[in-house]
């Protein structure tokens, strides 16, 4: 793998299972990097969908991509509490200080409540369907998507907010520090 450090600014490149670009984000600052996953950070950070439009995010989010399960977790840190979009996936590569995956359309949604909802099933089902996914393909899908419920209701580190929040800060501190040596140039 790519040798990165802590602090390294890299891209975000969605694909889909037919090899089209889905979406883009300007900046994930790395912020950990564990055995099975990576962290990163950003903050408004922009958007470009596979039309061409573009999108600022509105709060910072703390992203966790997985080297070896099939899904992403992005904790989105709101005014009224930690929500998540995970994302069932293929698991992370990293090309041209590019974070690049394949999403599989079926989405994990968890409020801040505790409550959770499987999205976009039927965009999935159609996806599916027209291009032709393997079964190997739906069964690693259905392992993920059970694998990342799991996870979630064991309560593990990377659902934790005070986890989150210590990113967060640190976040804050390495884009100060890339301010202040981009000042001194």
């Amino acid at each position: 793998m790519v040798s990165l450090k802590i602090g390294d600014r890299l891209q975000i490149q969605c694909y889909k299972h037919n090899g089209k670009i889905h979406r883009a984000w300007d900046e994930a600052v790395l912020l950990d990097i564990k055995d099975d996953y990576m962290v990163f950070g950003n903050n408004k950070t922009l958007v470009i969908e596979a039309e061409g439009n573009s999108w600022r995010t509105k709060e910072p989010a703390i992203m966790y991509f997985f080297k070896n399960s099939w899904y992403n977790i992005i904790a989105q840190l709101k005014k009224d509490g930690v929500y998540y979009y995970c994302n069932i996936a293929t698991p992370f590569i990293i090309e041209e200080n590019t974070i690049k995956y394949i999403d599989y359309d079926l989405d994990l949604r968890i409020f801040p409540n505790g409550e959770y909802k499987l999205l976009d099933q039927m965009e999935y089902n159609y996806h599916k369907r027209i291009m032709k996914y393997p079964k190997e393909l739906n069964f690693s899908i259905k392992i993920g998507l059970n694998e990342l419920i799991k996870r979630y209701e064991r309560g593990e580190q990377i659902f934790n907010t005070k986890k989150h929040l210590y990113y967060y800060k640190k976040y804050q501190k390495l884009k100060k520090v890339t301010k202040k040596c981009k000042v001194r140039k």
